[in-house]
């Protein structure tokens, strides 16, 4: 027996409980102007200097927010899964500002976007408001610790830290630990040669296995208690 999906407004609800908490009228208004869009991965939902339009709520699939420079190097700032929505989109709206950074689809995602001026009026819902800005507070602490990876810890740390926790075995490009890590694909495959030389881990094509876990731990934690 197969069973059918989930329509959309129950998805949203289901993603996103803060909506129960709003009083009726704000939860139709929200219905009722809810724009929805259904992105494939690897689209760019925003970009810099461009307006934001509404405040986005991911139904399914993930964003990747990075800021990019003008060499085309990219650093990961953040992602936003189903049930999250994106600080950047928060404060542009808050603030009146374009975008700052760019946002891509990792995979194929349903959104639904609130337009802005029911985005204003829903802050207006003590519900809705502490959860924009409890929202503020997680990723604040995010970005604190991703400036303090950047400006304290080397790349062999982090690149060492990254490849932990994901298994024994990963399939993954070094271009694609490098746009993780905001660096080039050159410094990361030459971490990862100097790290196979160490006994760390064996490299094949577009798969690196952990042998000493244990090793890169303590690598990866060098210097944070300094």
């Amino acid at each position: 027996m197969t069973t059918s999906p989930m329509p959309e407004p129950a998805r949203l609800a289901h993603r996103y409980p803060v909506l129960a908490a709003l009083s009726e009228s704000a939860r139709q208004r929200v219905l009722d102007s809810a724009r929805w869009a259904r992105v494939p991965a690897g689209a760019v939902l925003f970009d810099d200097h461009q307006a934001c339009e509404g405040f986005p709520f991911v139904v399914e699939g993930s964003v990747r927010v990075v800021k990019c420079a003008a060499n085309g190097r990219e650093l990961p700032l953040y992602r936003v899964a189903a049930g999250e929505t994106c600080i950047i989109s928060s404060s542009c709206l808050l603030g009146h500002e374009d975008y700052n950074a760019r946002g891509i689809t990792e995979s194929d995602t349903v959104l639904m976007l609130l337009p802005k001026a029911e985005f204003d009026a829903l802050l207006a819902e003590p519900a809705f408001r502490n959860f924009v800005f409890h929202l503020f507070a997680e990723r604040i602490a995010d970005l604190m610790q991703l400036v303090e990876e950047v400006a304290f810890q080397r790349l062999d740390q982090r690149l060492a830290g990254l490849l932990l926790g994901k298994g024994r075995v990963l399939h993954v490009t070094h271009q694609q630990l490098a746009d993780e890590l905001g660096s080039v694909r050159e410094f990361i495959s030459r971490l990862l040669k100097g790290f196979a030389a160490q006994g760390l881990v064996k490299l094949s094509r577009e798969q690196i296995q952990i042998l000493d876990p244990a090793g890169l731990r303590r690598m990866a934690s060098e210097g944070r208690h300094e």
